[in-house]
């Protein structure tokens, strides 16, 4: 009798839930809760939250109008506008942590740029571009596919 090689076997298949192999619980989530400077640690690159609703543009805030929330340095044109962001920083930190909401609806984190934004009912959006921002204001839908994916987006940024 000749030897005869064994059929050959299927390899194994391994199916892979969130990056992982089937069965192992998920990664620890990452996630930020604001888009910050990397270098510098600032939000907004230290423009002013408060400012783009009081004077409808970005304005610098100053090192002496400080405060540091969730580990995140934020700078203010005035200690008015401190005491306002301190007493309800919901109110006046961006949308999406900063994050391009056009990005977020399509299920990305997208850095922006805070001199691009628009203020829409009572909340604060930034942009990575202007053709972004077109594209956001023009179609409503947007905000919803945003706010439905927020949460799922959150958890892959980098803190």
């Amino acid at each position: 009798m000749a030897n005869t090689p064994a059929p050959a076997t299927a390899p194994a298949v391994i199916v892979f839930e969130n990056g992982l192999p089937a069965g192992l619980p998920p990664l620890p989530s990452l996630g930020e809760t604001m888009q910050r400077d990397p270098r510098t640690g600032l939000a907004l690159n230290g423009f002013d939250p408060v400012a783009y609703r009081l004077e409808g543009r970005p304005i610098a805030g100053q090192p002496e109008h400080e405060l540091i929330q969730g580990g995140i340095v934020w700078r203010f044109a005035s200690a008015a506008n401190l005491a306002a962001f301190r007493d309800a920083p919901g109110i006046y930190a961006p949308a999406f942590a900063g994050f391009d909401p056009t990005g977020v609806a399509d299920g990305v984190a997208v850095d922006s740029d805070p001199s691009r934004f628009a203020v829409v009912g009572s909340r604060l959006f930034l942009f990575r571009s202007d053709e972004n921002r077109r594209r956001f204001l023009q179609d409503r839908s947007l905000l919803g596919a945003a706010e439905a994916r927020w949460s799922t987006v959150l958890r892959t940024v980098a803190r």
